[in-house]
């Protein structure tokens, strides 16, 4: 379990905090969902996790241990992380990529070449096709998925993921979104997901924890969210895809025109 207890960051001691007083778990083998507008706090909560940034007060503890209390660089190798830029080394090939962590770690070349064959096919791209490519050789979305192999490579038992498929096109994000899903359902992690996109919340979460302003909204579920919203910036939030979900269903249902009279 994360646990996150009364956690505060400031960047400007006269500034309003970033991140202010923010308590709640993520329980083992939960996607949580952190929502938010730019701004809100919700990547530095993330990066206080891994000690990307550090925590100006507050405790963030990893199955019961304080994050700060240990080396952060093992700490880290606990955590797959995946982000926006994906950050792939431009000269290595997509093996190389992959297969840097267990490198650093120590293993030898036959169990990576092993475990980079069984990852690439995990995410969909086969060795055989894609393992001697280079970034510049892939599609975005194959070069996020290379980003979600390397994350995986340690196999580490927290996946941290801020914004991964803000950059993609709408296809390639529902694509990536129901990958991400089956994978959930094959590996059993953790997972820590940063988005700005309700949809994106609302597919991939078991919960949602609601940040505006440095301070956490709510934190739950879906179902509960939309249906009993904790508070006024919470039930505007979702107010407008409420209707569009409404109006998605209507026209499943009844066609164009009932539809339209049903969000009128």
């Amino acid at each position: 379990m994360i646990s996150y207890c009364n956690v505060s960051k400031r960047f400007n001691s006269e500034g309003s905090p970033a991140v202010d007083s923010v308590t709640f778990d993520v329980a083992d083998g939960e996607t949580l969902v952190l929502l938010g507008s730019s701004g809100s706090g919700k990547s530095t909560l993330l990066k206080m996790t891994n000690r990307l940034i550090e925590p100006t007060s507050g405790r963030i503890s990893l199955d019961g241990e304080d994050v700060m209390r240990g080396d952060p660089v093992k700490l880290r190798r606990k955590m797959g992380y995946v982000f926006q830029g994906i950050g792939l080394f431009p000269h290595y090939s997509v093996r190389a990529n992959v297969g840097i962590a267990p490198r650093l770690k120590g293993e030898d070349a036959a169990t990576r070449d092993r475990r980079v064959s069984e990852l690439l096919d995990l995410v969909g791209l086969p060795e055989r096709e894609y393992a001697e490519r280079f970034p510049d050789e892939l599609s975005g979305g194959q070069q996020q998925r290379v980003g979600v192999a390397r994350a995986l490579a340690v196999d580490p038992k927290y996946l941290l993921m801020d914004e991964p498929f803000s950059a993609l096109d709408a296809m390639t994000r529902h694509v990536l979104q129901q990958e991400l899903l089956r994978l959930k359902e094959t590996l059993k992690k953790t997972i820590l997901f940063v988005t700005h996109d309700i949809f994106e919340a609302l597919t991939l979460g078991d919960r949602i924890a609601v940040m505006h302003n440095g301070k956490l909204e709510q934190v739950d579920t879906k179902e509960t969210i939309l249906a009993k919203p904790a508070t006024d910036f919470v039930r505007e939030l979702f107010a407008k895809p409420v209707r569009q979900l409404a109006a998605c269903g209507a026209f499943m249902e009844h066609g164009p025109e009932r539809a339209g009279e049903k969000e009128r």
